[in-house]
Protein backbone atom coordinates (compact mmCIF):
# COMPACT_ATOMS: atom_id res chain seq x y z
CA UNK A 1 0.00 0.00 0.00
CA UNK A 2 3.04 2.25 0.06
CA UNK A 3 3.32 2.51 -3.14
CA UNK A 4 -0.11 3.44 -3.62
CA UNK A 5 -0.36 6.59 -1.51
CA UNK A 6 3.05 7.21 -3.22
CA UNK A 7 1.01 7.46 -6.47
CA UNK A 8 -1.28 9.69 -4.66
CA UNK A 9 1.15 11.94 -3.61
CA UNK A 10 2.39 12.28 -7.24
CA UNK A 11 -1.18 12.91 -8.66
CA UNK A 12 -1.75 15.32 -5.50
CA UNK A 13 1.25 17.53 -6.74
CA UNK A 14 0.42 17.47 -10.20
CA UNK A 15 3.07 15.19 -10.95
CA UNK A 16 0.63 13.19 -13.36
CA UNK A 17 3.34 11.50 -15.36
CA UNK A 18 5.30 10.11 -12.12
CA UNK A 19 1.64 9.16 -10.74
CA UNK A 20 1.05 7.07 -14.05
CA UNK A 21 4.16 4.95 -13.51
CA UNK A 22 3.67 4.05 -10.03
CA UNK A 23 -0.20 2.36 -10.45
CA UNK A 24 0.24 1.38 -13.33
CA UNK A 25 2.75 -1.45 -11.81
CA UNK A 26 0.03 -1.70 -9.44
CA UNK A 27 -2.67 -1.77 -11.98
CA UNK A 28 -1.06 -4.67 -13.82
CA UNK A 29 -0.84 -6.78 -10.63
CA UNK A 30 -3.80 -5.90 -8.95
CA UNK A 31 -6.47 -8.57 -8.23
CA UNK A 32 -9.80 -7.69 -10.23
CA UNK A 33 -11.85 -6.02 -8.09
CA UNK A 34 -9.21 -3.34 -7.43
CA UNK A 35 -7.58 -2.98 -11.36
CA UNK A 36 -10.48 -0.99 -12.97
CA UNK A 37 -10.26 1.71 -9.51
CA UNK A 38 -6.31 2.11 -10.43
CA UNK A 39 -6.94 1.84 -13.70
CA UNK A 40 -9.67 5.29 -13.04
CA UNK A 41 -7.10 6.98 -11.31
CA UNK A 42 -4.50 6.57 -13.95
CA UNK A 43 -6.63 7.57 -16.82
CA UNK A 44 -7.86 10.71 -14.82
CA UNK A 45 -4.31 10.93 -14.20
CA UNK A 46 -3.19 10.60 -17.61
CA UNK A 47 -6.10 13.29 -18.83
CA UNK A 48 -4.44 15.60 -16.46
CA UNK A 49 -0.96 15.42 -18.31
CA UNK A 50 -2.37 15.54 -21.62
CA UNK A 51 -4.22 18.81 -20.76
CA UNK A 52 -1.17 19.80 -19.54
CA UNK A 53 0.69 19.18 -23.06
CA UNK A 54 -2.27 21.07 -24.64
CA UNK A 55 -3.64 17.55 -26.07
CA UNK A 56 -7.55 18.72 -25.74
CA UNK A 57 -8.52 14.88 -27.48
CA UNK A 58 -6.17 12.61 -25.04
CA UNK A 59 -7.16 15.06 -22.04
CA UNK A 60 -11.70 14.23 -23.17
CA UNK A 61 -10.60 10.72 -23.97
CA UNK A 62 -8.53 9.59 -20.45
CA UNK A 63 -10.88 12.08 -18.15
CA UNK A 64 -14.14 10.42 -19.63
CA UNK A 65 -12.92 7.11 -19.16
CA UNK A 66 -11.42 7.67 -16.01
CA UNK A 67 -14.46 8.92 -14.27
CA UNK A 68 -16.59 5.62 -15.84
CA UNK A 69 -13.83 3.56 -14.41
CA UNK A 70 -14.38 5.39 -11.28
CA UNK A 71 -18.14 5.56 -10.93
CA UNK A 72 -18.80 2.00 -9.22
CA UNK A 73 -16.20 2.81 -6.28
CA UNK A 74 -18.26 5.66 -4.87
CA UNK A 75 -18.37 7.58 -2.25
CA UNK A 76 -15.19 6.34 -1.08
CA UNK A 77 -12.41 3.71 -1.68
CA UNK A 78 -9.35 2.76 -0.17
CA UNK A 79 -10.02 6.33 1.97
CA UNK A 80 -10.17 7.80 -0.71
CA UNK A 81 -13.19 10.23 -1.46
CA UNK A 82 -13.99 8.64 -4.79
CA UNK A 83 -17.18 10.74 -5.31
CA UNK A 84 -15.48 13.97 -5.11
CA UNK A 85 -12.29 12.99 -7.20
CA UNK A 86 -15.36 11.82 -9.97
CA UNK A 87 -17.26 15.25 -9.28
CA UNK A 88 -13.78 17.21 -9.46
CA UNK A 89 -12.99 15.18 -12.90
CA UNK A 90 -15.78 15.26 -14.54
CA UNK A 91 -16.31 18.78 -13.73
CA UNK A 92 -13.40 19.70 -15.35
CA UNK A 93 -14.39 17.90 -18.32
CA UNK A 94 -17.19 19.48 -19.11
CA UNK A 95 -15.03 22.65 -19.52
CA UNK A 96 -13.12 20.94 -21.67
CA UNK A 97 -16.33 19.73 -23.85
CA UNK A 98 -17.09 23.37 -24.23
CA UNK A 99 -14.19 24.87 -25.58
CA UNK A 100 -13.16 24.22 -28.93
CA UNK A 101 -9.98 22.51 -29.22
CA UNK A 102 -7.73 25.01 -30.31
CA UNK A 103 -8.65 26.49 -27.52
CA UNK A 104 -7.12 24.38 -24.83
CA UNK A 105 -3.99 25.79 -24.11
CA UNK A 106 -5.76 28.90 -23.13
CA UNK A 107 -8.19 26.82 -20.66
CA UNK A 108 -5.02 25.30 -19.44
CA UNK A 109 -3.45 28.53 -18.79
CA UNK A 110 -6.82 29.60 -16.57
CA UNK A 111 -6.82 26.59 -14.57
CA UNK A 112 -7.47 27.26 -10.66
CA UNK A 113 -4.10 25.83 -8.72
CA UNK A 114 -6.25 26.45 -5.38
CA UNK A 115 -8.80 25.31 -3.79
CA UNK A 116 -12.02 26.70 -4.38
CA UNK A 117 -14.78 27.06 -1.86
CA UNK A 118 -18.33 27.48 -2.26
CA UNK A 119 -17.81 31.53 -0.85
CA UNK A 120 -15.76 31.92 -4.09
CA UNK A 121 -17.38 34.53 -6.75
CA UNK A 122 -17.41 32.73 -10.15
CA UNK A 123 -17.17 34.98 -12.99
CA UNK A 124 -21.39 35.10 -14.36
CA UNK A 125 -19.65 34.82 -17.58
CA UNK A 126 -18.17 31.34 -17.71
CA UNK A 127 -20.60 30.33 -14.72
CA UNK A 128 -18.17 27.80 -13.23
CA UNK A 129 -14.13 27.77 -12.19
CA UNK A 130 -11.72 24.92 -12.96
CA UNK A 131 -9.64 23.15 -11.72
CA UNK A 132 -7.59 20.18 -11.76
CA UNK A 133 -8.79 17.22 -9.43
CA UNK A 134 -6.91 16.59 -5.71
CA UNK A 135 -7.60 13.01 -4.44
CA UNK A 136 -8.84 13.79 -0.95
CA UNK A 137 -8.20 10.95 1.71
CA UNK A 138 -10.75 10.52 4.10
CA UNK A 139 -9.66 9.32 7.19
CA UNK A 140 -10.70 7.10 9.61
Amino acid sequence: MQTFWQGIEEFNQQHFYACHDILEALWIDAEQVDKQFYQGILQIAVGCYHLGNHNWRGAVILLGEGVSRLTNYQPTYYEIDVTKLVQESYHLLQGLQQIEPEQVEEFANQLQTKEVSSNDEIDAKTSAVYKLPQIKIIEQ
